[in-house]
């Protein structure tokens, strides 16, 4: 039998404005985040933190950072209180809105940035909990996620 269907891709619909708009904030909030990750690690390597660790939790629409922990070693540090220029997409601008922030601000906005990226909504229905660890030495941020749910299992037996 031959297959007489034409195999010819079609080409995609053009993208609408708004499509276009999507496309070009996730490319610059993605260069963005790489950029405030650097800034973010430099600024705390020159305080002498070693590590930070970020616990969150959110159940029912509601979700939120519980704990940020900075380490120095094996110690637990207070956090500098530096403050340090981040930078955020804004929609339909093609440059960012930069902002001078406490370090603590600037790592619990990468700590959100983190959850959005990896699992948007963390916070709904039974949530999610756990962890998100910067490792200054490594320069990596780490996520350690659970995610919360309820089953049901029902089984029918007709005998």
């Amino acid at each position: 039998m031959t297959d007489t269907s034409d195999t010819t891709p079609q080409p995609a619909a053009p993208l609408s404005d708004w499509e276009m708009k999507a496309v070009a904030r996730a490319k610059l909030e993605a260069e963005l985040f790489t950029l405030n990750k650097a800034t973010v690690l430099n600024a705390l390597t020159l305080a002498g933190v070693t590590r930070v660790v970020v616990s969150f939790d959110g159940y029912g629409d509601s979700g939120q950072i519980e704990n940020v922990e900075a380490q120095a070693g094996d110690d637990p540090v207070t956090m500098p209180a530096a403050a340090i220029e981040i930078a955020e997409a804004v929609w339909d601008h093609a440059e960012p809105a930069r902002s001078s922030v406490s370090l603590a601000e600037a790592v619990e906005r990468l700590a959100y940035d983190v959850l959005e990226k990896t699992h948007c909504g963390w916070e709904n229905n039974d949530g999610a909990y756990g962890d998100i660890v910067f490792d200054v030495a490594e320069e990596t941020i780490t996520l350690d996620y659970n995610e919360r749910y309820t089953a049901s299992e029902n089984y029918t037996h007709t005998f």
